[in-house]
């Protein structure tokens, strides 16, 4: 796949994720089950093929809060959004937090 061929999504650089920012798009369980699912090891994977109890329109509003925080990073790459999490965009900009949360989720919401 060419560069050109991925079309990024508007998405805040490392020095502007903030902490209750990351807190509140993470409120949410079915945002929590997205997390999950891109920590357990579903990197670069479209929307449509997320395990999710919610619609459509539902599920792109879901990656929108999340990318607009700065959880992940989507392109687009033909009709579909794919998704990745920003692990070491994270990392720098919030040390221990993605940490933190993955396991008080994994702990309530069980494996992705």
């Amino acid at each position: 796949m060419t560069a050109s061929a991925r079309t990024p999504l508007p998405e805040p650089t490392i020095e502007e994720i903030r902490l209750v920012t990351v807190l509140n798009a993470l409120a949410d369980p079915v945002r929590l089950r997205i997390l999950l699912q891109l920590a357990d090891g579903h990197q670069d994977m479209a929307c449509i093929a997320f395990d999710l109890p919610v619609g459509k329109s539902t599920t792109t509003h879901h990656f929108r809060v999340l990318r607009e925080a700065g959880v992940i990073r989507q392109h687009r790459q033909g009709t579909s959004r794919v998704s990745t999490l920003r692990t070491e965009d994270l990392a720098i900009a919030l040390p221990g937090v993605l940490e933190g949360v993955l396991a008080a989720a994994r702990a309530q919401l069980g494996p992705a």
